[in-house]
């Protein structure tokens, strides 16, 4: 299923070639899978010599995923085939410091209005994919320790979800997914990529020889990492300090609102950057130096094959090119000689592609109870 949803294969002798399985035993189970209505056959497909093939593809009645990115104000839906391809987006507003009840309520609530609304309502349900802005037990899929979510800590998002969606259930960080997302979709050729997202918060998804690296839940999370600044802030961790703190949209709209300028969304800040307001330009350039700061320490480190910004904040120029200053300033020629430096390719849908892609690996026991009705 895989590998036909990725397109990585489209015929019978490409899947026996890629998954290493005898030719008889690859036949008789795509057989298997059109007559439960998994797989079509199309057309033909590129001869290699001899009748050329039938193109395999996944049936539209094979099944949808429902995937939503939460993030402090707003939630991106969306249903996607099982090759995490988008079939419909939408976007909603909510207020995660509700709770995780009401707002993962709102959420399925809004994933199955999506579906109707796109005329999917009929196609099956095979998993549901959440991407939200704090750190998740890879294990229990529980939040820990979130910034700015009240009421999430320690609450099973997974199991709340797979309850009340009837179906089995991804939970991830939302910089996790935007890395798989940006890696799948832009950089698949490269085997070590790091993705920042900066947005109200600062994260970081790590691709360590092409998968996604989750450590035991904390990995990429740049976020607490303390910094050198002339005036101390508190952190919501209840640290001094922290990268956050000082340089996340959240912390450059408390700096702004400080000087009479109203910017409640990193959106809003990009249009003042855009927009030539000084002390707007100052505080990215200023929140850019703190960024490149810990990133050089990170690419020294990690000596990534490319390092990509992403987040709402990545369009303010001047933030993104100090960043990019300041590491090729401050790192090692040999760590920076090959590195790329580049904005997300995939866009605010990076979230939703990854977890796309993640599902199907997570969520595929429906494919062997399919089979056996």
């Amino acid at each position: 299923m895989r590998l036909v949803a990725t397109g990585q294969a489209e015929s019978r002798a490409e899947l026996a070639r890629l998954s290493g399985l005898a030719a008889s035993s690859v036949s008789l189970r795509v057989e298997q899978l059109i007559e439960a209505g998994l797989f079509a056959e199309e057309g033909a497909g590129a001869s290699r010599g001899g009748r050329r093939p039938r193109r395999l593809r996944l049936a539209r009645a094979a099944g949808v995923y429902l995937v939503a990115d939460l993030g402090a104000h707003h939630a991106r839906l969306a249903v996607v085939d099982l090759a995490g391809t988008p079939l419909a987006l939408s976007d909603l507003a909510c207020d995660i410091a509700v709770g995780p009840e009401e707002t993962l309520t709102a959420v399925l609530a809004g994933l199955r209005g999506l579906a109707r609304d796109h005329g999917l309502e009929d196609v099956p349900v095979r998993g549901v994919g959440i991407g939200l802005p704090g750190p998740v037990d890879p294990g229990t899929g529980q939040v820990v320790s979130p910034s700015r979510m009240p009421g999430w800590n320690d609450f099973p998002v997974r199991d709340y979800v797979t309850r009340a969606a009837g179906v089995p259930a991804l939970v991830e960080n939302d910089a996790n997914l935007m890395a798989v997302g940006e890696h799948r979709g832009s950089w698949p050729g490269l085997d070590n990529v790091m993705v920042i997202k900066l947005g109200s918060g600062i994260g970081c998804g790590v691709i360590v020889d092409g998968r996604l690296h989750r450590g035991r839940g904390a990995a990429g999370d740049i976020s607490h990492v303390r910094i050198l600044s002339e005036a101390t802030v508190d952190c919501s961790c209840g640290h001094p300090d922290c990268l956050e703190a000082h340089a996340s949209g959240a912390a450059l709209a408390a700096s702004l609102a400080a000087q009479g300028i109203d910017a409640d969304s990193p959106s809003r800040i990009v249009d003042l950057v855009a927009d030539g307001v000084p002390q707007a330009t100052s505080a990215v350039r200023t929140a850019g130096r703190l960024i490149g700061d810990v990133l050089t320490a990170l690419v020294n480190f990690f000596n990534p094959d490319a390092l990509v910004i992403g987040g709402s904040l990545s369009n303010a120029e001047p933030l993104v090119a100090t960043i990019r200053g300041v590491i090729y300033e401050r790192c090692l020629p040999l760590a920076t000689r090959n590195l790329e430096i580049a904005t997300s390719r995939a866009g605010r849908d990076a979230s939703i592609l990854g977890a796309g892609h993640l599902l199907l690996g997570v969520a595929d026991e429906w494919i062997d109870r399919a089979l056996e009705r």
